[in-house]
């Protein structure tokens, strides 16, 4: 699919710091005595895709709110393309577009219909937008449903059309709050396709998520997000390289031949592999990537069969864990 999306260009009347798409410094926001979101800093460079991932009740979405403007600001300052969000709200709703979690279409108009009233709540013409409807349902996959209910749509093609209606402007931003939840594991796909498209054509993104796959799969840099915090920062590979180096994975032929694969694992590496739970299996930390050809070859010249053999970085769950103690485990409740 190929949306050829063309992002408005943002106009900031030359307002210094519009080469940033967002920078929001030491945002708070309180619900009574809670403190939904602490002194949260984000920096997000346009052109690229920010992820901000943590569990429900994190904070995620009561933040992009906050950017958004459908929230106020408690303490701190954010900014979109150099606006102040507080001060300005109105010309930041010009230049951003939000896809919740929950689709906000009208469920008894047809999809074609929704796309046409969102178009003209957004000031163009009947026909312009008219033709912007029929042009993002094509886009997006849905033109064989364009006369089609909303409520007869599967979850997968109302999160679809929910993401085309937050681009009937074209904005230069998008905020994508967790937007494939609930969604089965093909449909998700299908939305991570739709959203590279968005990015190749230029797009800049603000993903808050709490699947750490799809962190991984789709953003440049990441924010960790904990009781509404943030406690770390990076690309998902310095993510995963602040909790520890790349493990080894080898499955042997004749398990009874374990205890010397560890042993010459050990004389190479200079440390006691770990063996795992299954028979014949040894899990080997490398403190270099690299090394696992020199584990792989002593054994091969040992003739130590090897049946399997992988290497593999610490997942984000991993470093999810390292970083706050515990996992980053989805649930069905709506985060805040």
């Amino acid at each position: 699919m190929n949306l050829a999306y063309a992002p408005a260009r943002p106009d900031t009347g030359g307002t210094a710091g519009s080469d940033l798409a967002v920078e929001a410094t030491g945002l708070i926001k309180r619900f009574g005595e809670v403190v939904a979101v602490d002194g949260v800093d984000l920096t997000v460079r346009t052109g690229e895709v920010f992820g901000v991932l943590g569990p429900n009740g994190a904070g995620k979405t009561t933040m992009l709110r906050m950017l958004t403007t459908l929230l106020s600001i408690d303490g701190g300052r954010a900014d979109i393309f150099g606006i102040d969000v507080a001060s300005n709200p109105h010309q930041i709703r010009q230049l951003v577009g939000v896809t919740g979690q929950y689709a906000s279409v009208d469920e008894n108009l047809t999809a074609a219909e929704n796309l046409w009233l969102f178009g003209r709540l957004q000031g163009l013409r009947s026909s312009a937008a008219k033709a912007r409807a029929a042009d993002l349902l094509g886009r997006f996959g849905l033109e064989d449903a364009a006369s089609r209910q909303i409520k007869n749509f599967s979850g997968g093609m109302r999160r679809r059309l929910d993401l085309a209606a937050s681009l009937i402007s074209r904005p230069p931003l998008i905020f994508l709050d967790e937007p494939t939840t609930g969604l089965d594991p093909r449909t998700r796909g299908q939305m991570w396709d739709t959203i590279r498209d968005l990015i190749r054509d230029g797009a800049t993104v603000l993903l808050t998520t709490q699947y750490l796959d799809e962190a991984d799969q789709l953003a440049d840099r990441i924010a960790v997000i904990d009781r509404g915090r943030k406690v770390a920062e990076g690309t998902p590979n310095e993510l995963k390289a602040s909790v520890g180096n790349s493990t080894l994975y080898v499955q042997l032929t004749d398990a009874d031949r374990t205890p010397e694969a560890a042993a010459l694992a050990a004389r190479i590496l200079g440390e006691v592999p770990a063996l795992t739970p299954e028979a014949g299996g040894l899990s080997i930390a490398l403190p270099d990537p690299n090394r696992a050809a020199d584990v792989l070859i002593a054994l091969r010249t040992a003739e130590i069969g090897i049946a399997t053999a992988s290497v593999r970085q610490p997942t984000l769950d991993e470093v999810f864990l390292a970083i706050t103690g515990h996992y980053a485990e989805p649930t069905s409740e709506e985060s805040r």
